[in-house]
Formats: structure tokens, C-alpha cells, sequence
């Protein structure tokens, strides 16, 4: 079964840093586009960044210049968040398009999400 696993997050005071990381398992062929999103309480789940199979990020306005989005060439897509605030205090999600097995298609995947939370 394919999975995204996620790790890292936690209980940081705001100004800190948390990096989170995220690997697909199983079996996997290629791997597009991979991306963190966010949940806070009460509100829509809204991107964070986004990084694409040749390496290029793209970042919502609200974390440009403190959060870095990263990956690997195998299956592991990471989050360095730098200078936090309590409003990014939310479930932090993976996001993925990849190939599952031999399947020529693309299906987008989600992790099970990891909280961040940013103390005043």
C-alpha cells in the first residue's frame, strides 16, 4: 500500500524553527509535484509550498522567506520552517502526485498530517 509517512513538528516558541519531512512508501514509480499544506482550527486547509519533480518551490506569500521547501531524487519531500509565528500553528499536511506500481496514471496523495504549534 502506498503511503505518505510524515515526521517532525511539535511545540516550538514562536521565533523558532521545526523542520517536518515526509516519504512515500511502497510501490512507487514516478513522483511529480510535492507539497505541504495547513489546517488551523476553524479554518480551509491552504497551501504552503509546493515543489515540482525538477526542483522548483513555490511558496504561499504568508511563509515566503522563512519556510524552505526541499526533496530528494527518491521519495522524501521536506519543510524547514524558520522564524515561526503563532499563526502557523496548524496540522501540516503532505501532499504528492505519483505513481502507484506499474500504473501509467498519476493519484494524488495525502499524509495523515503532523501538528505544529507556535507558543506566544
Amino acid at each position: 500500500q502506498v503511503q505518505l509517512v510524515e515526521s517532525g513538528g511539535g511545540l516550538v516558541q514562536a521565533g523558532g524553527s521545526l523542520s517536518l519531512s515526509c516519504a512515500a512508501s511502497g510501490s512507487i514509480g514516478r513522483i511529480r509535484t510535492m507539497g505541504w499544506h495547513r489546517q488551523a482550527p476553524g479554518r480551509q486547509r491552504e497551501l504552503v509550498a509546493t515543489i515540482t519533480s525538477g526542483g522548483n518551490p513555490n511558496y504561499a506569500d504568508s511563509v515566503k522567506g522563512r519556510f524552505t521547501i526541499s526533496r530528494d531524487n527518491i521519495n522524501t519531500v521536506y519543510l524547514q520552517m524558520n522564524s515561526l509565528k503563532p499563526e502557523d500553528t496548524a496540522v501540516y499536511y503532505c501532499n504528492a502526485d505519483l505513481q502507484q506500481g506499474d500504473s501509467y496514471y498519476y493519484t494524488n496523495l495525502w499524509g495523515q498530517g503532523t501538528q505544529v504549534t507556535v507558543s506566544s
